[in-house]
């Protein structure tokens, strides 16, 4: 006969402290795209930058607060997937979900990959492709043990990051105000010596926005985490309040010193990334190699956290009969196993197909990820405003609301459409939107088929 703990359905346990969810809050935000893609928005904008950023910054805070919302009415690790679901419809968060899952499963090589080749330029004897699968294999398995694993190298990963911006910030503004020693320049006179704060017109400013809105992605993180800790509801308004200062300081701030030091046309700055080549140029001894320490951390935090939340996702998906049903099972620590598993063999087999073709079917299957950041956002913000409308309604009282309901929702839905079209008709981004667009269509026809083949079961 069998127990009665083993009728009993698991769940997620609450394995992750305060702390840690705090620092999963921070890390979400900051990874490798600050410390070397900002090169190429700077060199898109110029100076001007510090507008993009401002304008992606404030996008991503009414989203927060929007997700923030539908978050502490109901926290869950499906997060905005189990929301469209309720708003909008099944097929809704069938899509969202996949889609969502699928770009953190080819997330996983990329920063595998990354940070395989820095090892690899200081261990030339070690070939990269096994720094890549030795990573993943790490990682993976720490994950697989408990969520208390996933938090604790989590919180040491942010930790670094956010020191190492915080130092950063602190030396660069030494040389700002003329009393670093080992400066080659100071003050603030690069922002307009070189053709101006907008050299390339505002043009390239709306241009910078898509390229800086990849850097934020990944601040929803915090919503799915939040479920896995006790008192979820106060973590997640917690980490939506200061989502506003984390952007201030850490991409505002740091750009702003970037620009500030190095001209916007420096070829260095593209060639070595910013961080590095405003060390350079400020004579800080070992410079190379602090930025490699600080973006191998960062890609491996972003590979960290992007196993934990596909695996979440792939466990929501499941657990709502979107997905195979064994993706819901979860070990007795609390591990959605073979969510961890499946995204994992995921990853692996995409560094497998970077590896055997290189350049080529990888670099094709990572175009389809071009535009699902926007259409997560865009969702979040349709789900929002139907739950809100619904919310009053029938008189339901809110613990946190979106400002000015719903003239800001309407903005932002309004803003993202504006930059999917530009999206579509610009040569530049033309592809990969097709492609994303591409993903989604059969990933909602999958979505429909497994609808009408449920139907059709039960009434048959």
């Amino acid at each position: 006969m069998a127990s009665p703990n083993n009728n009993k359905q698991r769940s997620l346990q609450h394995g992750l402290t305060s702390r840690q969810v705090s620092m999963i809050s921070i890390a979400g935000i900051i990874g490798a795209g600050l410390f070397i893609g900002s090169s190429n928005a700077i060199a898109t904008a110029g100076p001007a930058i510090l507008i993009s950023y401002a304008m992606t910054g404030l996008l991503v805070l009414l989203v927060m607060r929007m997700l923030g919302e539908m978050a502490i009415a109901n926290p869950n690790s499906g997060s905005f997937s189990t929301y469209a679901s309720e708003a909008i419809g099944p097929w809704a968060g069938f899509t969202i979900g996949w889609l969502y899952w699928w770009f953190w499963v080819l997330i996983i090589p990329v920063e595998a990959i990354a940070g395989a080749d820095i090892l690899h330029a200081y261990f030339p004897g070690v070939p990269s492709w096994l720094f890549a699968f030795l990573i993943m294999l790490v990682l993976s398995g720490t994950n697989l043990i408990s969520v208390k694993n996933f938090g604790a190298f989590e919180y040491w990963f942010a930790l670094v990051k956010v020191v190492a911006i915080i130092a950063f910030i602190v030396v660069s503004s030494l040389a700002v105000f003329g009393v670093w020693p080992l400066a080659e320049v100071s003050g603030v006179s690069r922002l307009w010596d070189n053709g101006g704060f907008m050299p390339n017109g505002f043009g390239t400013v709306l241009g910078g926005v898509l390229i800086t809105i990849f850097s934020f992605f990944g601040a929803e993180i915090v919503t799915i985490a939040a479920d896995e800790t006790a008192n979820p509801k106060d973590k997640i308004r917690r980490a939506t309040n200061l989502v506003v200062y984390r952007i201030a300081i850490f991409y505002l701030a740091s750009i702003f010193l970037v620009v500030s030091l190095v001209a916007w046309n420096d070829p260095g700055l593209k060639a070595v990334g910013s961080f590095q080549r405003v060390l350079e140029v400020l004579n800080v001894p070992g410079a190379k190699l602090l930025v490699d320490i600080v973006v191998l951390v960062a890609v491996t935090s972003c590979m960290n956290s992007g196993l934990y939340t596909a695996s979440r996702m792939l466990y929501s998906l499941g657990a709502r009969g979107q997905a195979l049903s064994v993706t819901k099972r979860i070990s007795g620590s609390g591990v959605p196993t073979v969510a961890v598993i499946f995204s994992t063999l995921a990853g692996f087999a995409g560094c497998f197909v970077n590896y055997v073709f290189p350049g080529k079917v990888f670099g094709f299957l990572l175009s389809t990820t071009g535009a699902i950041a926007l259409l997560v956002y865009l969702v979040i913000a349709v789900s929002q405003l139907r739950m809100r409308a619904r919310a009053e309604r029938e008189g339901r009282p809110l613990e946190l609301k979106m400002w000015l309901f719903p003239w800001l929702t309407w903005l932002v839905i309004g803003t993202i459409v504006m930059v999917l079209g530009y999206m579509l008709f610009s040569d530049a981004y033309r592809y990969e939107t097709l492609m994303t667009a591409g993903v989604t269509a059969f990933i909602l026809l999958v979505s429909l088929t497994q609808r009408r083949a449920r139907v059709v079961a039960q009434t048959a």
